[in-house]
Formats: C-alpha cells, sequence, structure tokens
C-alpha cells in the first residue's frame, strides 16, 4: 500500500511527522528535533505532534528510556496506529491526571531506588529524572503490568524484567540476620539509604586510574 506524501499540508501535523518517521527517519534510527524543525519550517509545535504519536501507540525514546542518546536526540523505535487512516487514540495512554497521582501515591521519588527529582547519583554528577514506568509483576501465579514511578536509570536498566512476589518472599528468606535487617529498615522506611561504602564505591569508579591505583594500595590490592 502506497503512504501518503508526508509533504501534503492537508493532512494536518501530526499525520505528516508520522508518515516522515517512516518514510524518512525509519524505524530504530535516530533524530534530533532540529531535524524536525528542518522538516517542518513554520510550524512551531511540530515537535509536540512528534510526542503526541506515543498516545497512539508509538514508540519514541528519547535519554531518559535510552541512556545512549543524548538529550536533543530520539530515537524511532516501533510505529503504532498508522494515524493517517484513522486517528483512534490508545486507552493504554497515560493521562497528566494518573501521571500525578501515581508520582504522588510514590512519594514523587523512584519507586526502584528511591532517588528523588534533580538528585544527583551517587559519585556522578548525573541528577534523577523522575517518569511513569509500566512494570511487569507476577502475584499469586499471575502476571499483570503496574504503573510506577521510576528514575532514568532504574526505567531504561529495568525493561523487560518481572517482578515476582514469591521470588522476592524466597529472597527474604535466605537473607542474614544484618542484610535482613538492612533490608527492613529500607522497606519500614519506604527508602533505600546509600551507605558509606556505597559511596566510596561511586566516588572511587569517577577517580582517573592513577588516583584508582593509589587506593588499591591502601586496601592492599595490586595495581589494575
Amino acid at each position: 500500500m502506497t503512504l501518503p506524501s508526508w509533504r501534503d499540508n492537508q493532512l494536518g501535523t501530526m499525520k505528516r511527522a508520522a508518515l516522515w518517521l517512516v518514510s524518512v527517519v525509519g524505524e530504530g534510527n535516530v533524530f534530533t528535533k532540529e531535524d524536525v524543525k528542518n522538516a517542518f519550517p513554520g510550524i512551531s509545535q511540530a515537535d509536540r505532534r512528534v510526542r503526541d504519536l506515543r498516545d497512539y501507540g508509538w514508540r519514541i525514546d528519547t535519554h531518559r528510556e535510552d541512556g545512549q542518546l543524548g538529550q536533543s536526540e530520539q530515537r524511532f523505535v516501533a510505529q503504532g496506529q498508522p494515524v493517517w487512516v484513522k486517528a483512534t487514540k490508545d486507552s493504554s495512554s497515560i493521562t497528566e491526571t494518573q501521571r500525578r497521582k501515581i508520582l504522588t501515591s510514590d512519594g514523587n521519588r523512584c519507586r526502584s531506588c528511591g532517588i528523588t527529582p534533580g538528585q544527583a547519583y551517587a559519585g556522578s554528577f548525573e541528577t534523577a529524572q523522575i517518569d511513569i514506568a509500566r512494570r511487569k509483576v507476577k502475584h499469586n501465579g499471575s502476571s499483570r503490568v503496574e504503573l510506577v514511578a521510576e528514575c532514568n536509570r532504574c526505567r531504561v536498566g529495568g525493561r523487560g524484567l518481572e517482578a515476582d512476589l514469591d521470588t522476592v518472599l524466597d529472597g527474604v528468606s535466605k537473607l542474614g540476620g544484618l542484610q535482613r535487617q538492612m533490608l527492613a529498615d529500607w522497606v519500614a522506611a519506604d527508602e533505600r539509604e546509600f551507605g558509606a561504602v556505597e559511596l566510596l564505591w561511586g566516588d572511587f569508579r569517577t577517580l582517573p586510574a592513577e588516583s584508582r591505583n593509589k587506593v588499591r594500595a591502601a586496601l592492599g590490592l595490586p595495581p589494575a
């Protein structure tokens, strides 16, 4: 089936943007905001219309989902509904009201690691951004999808993973006294606190090789 031309002004910006992604960018490839601007000169909301395609099942990743992307880059991962034929919103899309409710219920922090928006990750200058992620969970033998607040690192690193209640309970039963108390403290506070050793590890990893060897010597280890 021949696609309409993405240059047809009568189609509207979102339909044209969808056709541009399919015809020019191609699935799996990277484009920038500047590319969108150049493709649709004089249209101030073109970049927003590209984002709107996510409501129709289109997967367009940013640096939040794909750590290999720069802040101005996006990756066209997969096509959703052919909006140039019939635009029916995907009922699975998250509304702004749902998003605020989930963020509030999760304390406006990452459900997985507990970091808050703008907080720097241990041992780095990178700061966390919190958004909504779909997480597969298994409970009493059946699987379902939970909407949770997660930071950019956990959202990318945990993609495709499934949390299993039975596996978690089995892991808890095998913990030693000190580890069990540490987990209990985190659960009670509903927040994970990084200990001195974890913070030192993060700082150690940021040091240049010569400095890391001095740390290794202080720990009685040979140079790397």
